[in-house]
């Protein structure tokens, strides 16, 4: 029994229970939680840009290889595009079959949300009308830091992502003499940083029931029922989406979907009481090193998907927009429903890492389309907060899976350390992390 109630598993789904049954008798307090949840992501968050940069750094170091760099970059890019493309096609499918907006009155609905609702539908109207969120360009030009310091400052991933990767490129090249003693250094330090994660998730169980219980104290249960049976739609598809086109994916690389769910169970909960993703970046990099992965593939192919591999934003965006058309009694053509995939390609893409990405995102491909009125996210508003936890938790799984990938495809991945981590057993010395250093030395050396 002792031993059960200190399994961090055990611990976060009891937190979850507890912030279920808060929130649910009493919504006041529960609500009043939010800054628990909050303050447990934002600890998660401090350590994303330096376990982002030392993992990197550490990872093309031993890699020193631009071309393989671009390559598994290249390859990863390819497969994010392929895959929450068939995951948009995915949600447009299932919401043409299940059809969860038909039958409700859109226009009195909005009609009688209240001030606050309106309001903050009003907010996202306003930002898709300015081209908030939807700006390609301006996305693909915001990977470029104005400092680096501000990029860290900032929790920016993706500029943090690109100076590590170029950081680490100019260690490799760097004579041996000044490479090897700062490669040493940036180990120590990587250690030292799992090892604040490692204090900081024994607080995980606090977050989960901050944030279970303020998503139940403020929305309630009731809110559910009205358009329970689009949740049902987006949670439905999900699964399929996990347990077939990734499951499939997965065995086409001789790997077990559910061994790989098992060993990340603590993420995925955690995922779920806190309904952020983020607060499983820095230890799914550690896990699916751990799994077997290179730590250079690992670096490269999380932080990366963040920003391009929402598979489960993707369904449910895909399931929204045409939940909103059937709700207003819009007949989409073949046409205008590829329109609208192709424009979701784009604009989940350009507001990545934006508060409220979500509701921007879907007001923003709403107003491309010119034909669904925007003013419809009204009516996702009180289920949205119970939908994230299936987005975030999806998100999660897929960027696992292609990781693990790429790693396969790149030969990057040791079966060693697979079968040791399947096993529940400790990973030898001479297989952690640390044992980049001989690699990288021998690369530096090579170079000097």
């Amino acid at each position: 029994m002792k031993k059960l109630a200190s399994n961090l598993t055990f611990q976060v789904l009891t937190a979850i229970a507890l912030g279920v049954l808060v929130g649910s008798l009493f919504p006041d307090f529960g609500a009043a939680l939010k800054p628990i949840g909050d303050t447990f992501i934002n600890l998660i968050k401090m350590l994303i840009a330096p376990i982002i940069f030392l993992t990197v750094v550490l990872g093309i170091g031993g890699m020193g290889d631009m071309k393989k760099v671009g390559r598994v970059g290249g390859k990863a890019l390819l497969y994010f595009e392929i895959v929450t493309t068939l995951a948009l096609v995915i949600g447009i499918t299932a919401a043409n079959l299940a059809k969860p907006g038909v039958g409700i009155d859109a226009r009195a609905s909005v009609a009688t949300q209240s001030a606050a609702q309106a309001a903050e539908a009003a907010k996202y109207t306003s930002q898709a009308a300015s081209g908030e969120g939807m700006n390609w360009v301006d996305f693909a030009t915001h990977i470029v830091p104005h400092s680096v310091v501000g990029a860290f400052a900032e929790g920016e991933v993706l500029q943090v992502l690109l100076f590590a990767v170029l950081f680490g490129l100019a260690v490799s090249r760097i004579p041996a003499e000044y490479g090897q003693p700062l490669m040493k250094t940036f180990d120590r330090l990587s250690h030292a940083m799992f090892g604040v994660l490692a204090l900081v998730m024994k607080l995980a169980p606090i977050g989960a029931f901050g944030g279970m219980a303020f998503t139940i104290g403020k929305y309630g249960l009731h809110t559910l029922l009205p358009l329970g049976k689009l949740m049902l739609v987006v949670y439905l598809t999900m699964f399929l989406f996990v347990f077939g086109v990734l499951n499939a994916i997965m065995r086409f690389y001789g790997l077990s979907l559910w061994r790989y769910l098992g060993f990340i169970k603590e993420e995925i909960l955690l995922v779920l009481g806190t309904s952020s993703s983020e607060s499983a970046l820095p230890r799914m990099i550690d896990k699916l090193e751990r799994y077997g992965c290179s730590r250079s593939v690992a670096g490269l192919v999380i932080p990366t998907g963040y920003s391009f591999n929402l598979d489960g934003t993707s369904i449910y965006l895909s399931i929204a927009a045409i939940f909103l058309a059937q709700a207003f009694n819009i007949n989409l053509t073949l046409g205008q429903e590829i329109s609208l995939i192709g424009i979701l390609m784009l604009t989940s893409k350009g507001a990545a890492g934006v508060t409220g990405s979500g509701f921007i995102v879907l007001a923003s491909t709403l107003a491309a389309t010119r034909i669904i009125p925007v003013e419809g996210v009204a009516l996702l508003l009180g289920v949205d907060r119970f939908m994230s936890e299936a987005r975030a938790i999806t998100n999660v799984i897929g960027n696992g899976v292609a990781t693990l990938v790429i790693a396969k495809s790149e030969n990057e991945f040791d079966e060693a350390k697979h079968q040791l981590a399947l096993a529940g057993r400790d990973v030898p010395p001479e297989l952690e992390p640390a044992s980049l250093l001989p690699k990288v030395e021998k690369q530096v050396e090579e170079r000097g």
